[in-house]
């Protein structure tokens, strides 16, 4: 087993468990502490990696070859429109995210993490296989881009369920003393996929002439999605579901589903959860939005900026964004362990302030046009990045309970994503369009990055402390040992809450 529990058992129903605490809460023991085997949690971070790698890989090529993608299934529209439509279908791929965060939020609580996990990655292999294959304008007509829009609202349901489940697996195998540094691997995987895919795209446009570009190659790298993801899929089979969460399976299962203990079924339905937790769905929102706008307009936006507005060939504008990518990877566990450090609010902070005040210095070195400052610029537009989008997958999971954490996870992460995240590039191809003034798109993440720094305010920090729901978590037996002996001076423990947190969610069944 990979977590520990108390060998005397004797399971109580849901109000048992409130009168008991009510009429003598107890201290905090050894068998209370879970304790997740090493070889255990490499598995789930691999699998959680390599399969986020998988799924923002690809993102990341649609978002590469948008130009040429807009030229292949609207040959017959002016380039303005052309790019508009590529970035516009990018940007309905959003439109379902939101379902399939709550449809496969609300599965992932009940019928376990790694399930739908799975269901998200073959959905999204299935779907950029079949783009690679879709005929273009020129053999299908009108059907062409419709049928292209139709498989990405595919993949945007299924990356729906994505993140959040990938999130709310690895924070809540994560030691509390490491989850910041651990859950941010996870968008290590991501920044890797956006990287292997802009590897990819640029070997293509340096290696195939422009006309076969646009007839075949652009078609290499969703066709390879399939191979790529048979590999992820072997990774993230091999993952357990969390201890928390079999805890607390163990528990529904035993008190039954018996309409007197009500924290059996509150929880559940997106009606109840909008109810019982809309400030922890409201900040979550307005991270996201902040978050993802400027990661999105480094992953996403940039290779359309550079080659549209700034003029660079498409191959350059590709290629320059690659060391940034690997860079912004490497500097990502940096952050998450700041935040294990001296809290996920402060990091967070820093890391919306910085979106405010350095987008604008970093869109006028782009601006100047040279190689250098480009890259300059790109570098620059990355330091937020790196202290935001790292801190995403330990802050948000950690804002609600196990049983609706895969739930409240994918419903605010793809609503925000879907209204101000993944139309961050057609907003800001638009503003250009619109206005002429290539700092147009600054001003849309300054004004996004503010919202951030009230929804930081308002968050509850969570570094260090047990996950909602769930009794601490250490990664050794002597590290349960010294926890409970600091319990009184430790000020990351407060132990009636999370006994009572803990035992309502089903994660402490017994008596000791």
């Amino acid at each position: 087993m990979s977590f520990t529990t108390t060998e005397k058992t004797a399971t109580i129903t849901g109000k048992e468990r409130k009168k008991y605490f009510a009429r003598r809460p107890r201290r905090l023991q050894v068998s209370d502490v879970t304790i997740v085997e090493k070889s255990v949690l490499k598995r789930a971070i691999a699998g959680t990696v390599v399969g986020n790698l998988m799924e923002w890989y690809d993102v990341g090529i649609y978002g590469y070859l948008a130009v040429t993608i807009g030229q292949a299934f609207l040959s017959d529209a002016p380039g303005t429109l052309q790019r508009l439509f590529s970035l516009g279908v990018f940007a309905v791929t959003f439109i379902a995210r939101p379902l399939g965060g709550i449809i496969l939020g609300q599965l992932g609580d009940r019928l376990g993490r790694q399930k739908i996990l799975a269901f998200t990655l073959l959905a999204m292999a299935t779907a950029t296989l079949l783009i690679g294959v879709l005929p273009d304008f020129s053999s299908a007509g009108a059907w062409a881009p419709i049928a292209l829009i139709i498989l990405k609202l595919i993949q945007g349901f299924s990356t729906g369920g994505e993140y959040a489940g990938a999130s709310t697996l690895i924070t809540e195998y994560a030691p509390d003393k490491h989850r910041g540094l651990y859950a941010s691997l996870l968008d290590v995987g991501s920044y890797l996929g956006f990287a292997t895919g802009a590897a990819l795209v640029s070997i293509l446009q340096l290696n195939v002439a422009s006309d076969a570009m646009l007839s075949w190659g652009w078609r290499i790298p969703f066709i390879l999605a399939l191979p790529l993801a048979l590999i992820a899929l072997y990774f993230r089979t091999q993952v357990e579901d969390t201890p928390v969460f079999r805890q607390a399976q163990e528990a529904a299962e035993t008190a039954g589903s018996s309409a007197s203990d009500d924290d059996q079924s509150s929880e559940h339905g997106v009606v109840n959860m909008i109810h019982n937790y809309w400030r922890e769905l409201l900040i979550s929102f307005t991270l996201v939005t902040a978050a993802n706008t400027l990661g999105y307009t480094l992953t996403t936006y940039m290779p359309t900026y550079l080659t549209t507005t700034l003029h660079h060939d498409a191959a350059h504008g590709t290629l320059l964004t690659i060391p940034v990518l690997l860079v912004l990877a490497a500097c990502i566990p940096l952050t998450g362990a700041l935040s294990d450090a001296i809290g996920r609010k402060k990091v967070l902070l820093i890391g919306a302030l910085s979106g405010a005040v350095l987008v604008v210095p970093a869109f006028l070195l782009m601006e100047m046009g040279t190689t250098a400052s480009t890259l300059g610029g790109l570098f620059v537009l990355a330091i937020p990045v790196a202290f935001m989008v790292a801190n995403l997958a330990s802050s948000l999971p950690a804002m609600f309970p196990t049983s609706s954490r895969y739930g409240g996870m994918g419903f605010s992460y793809n609503l925000a994503v879907a209204i101000f995240g993944g139309t961050a590039p057609l907003i800001m191809e638009a503003l250009v369009s619109a206005t002429g003034n290539p700092l147009a798109p600054a001003l849309w993440i300054v004004a996004t990055s503010l919202c951030g720094v009230v929804a930081v305010v308002f968050l509850k920090e969570s570094a260090r402390q047990p996950m909602p729901g769930a009794m601490p978590t250490v990664a050794t037996r002597k590290e349960a040992h010294e926890l409970v002996a600091t319990q009184d001076e430790n000020p990351d423990l407060d132990v009636p809450r999370i006994m009572a947190q803990a035992a309502r969610e089903g994660a402490l069944a017994s008596y000791a």
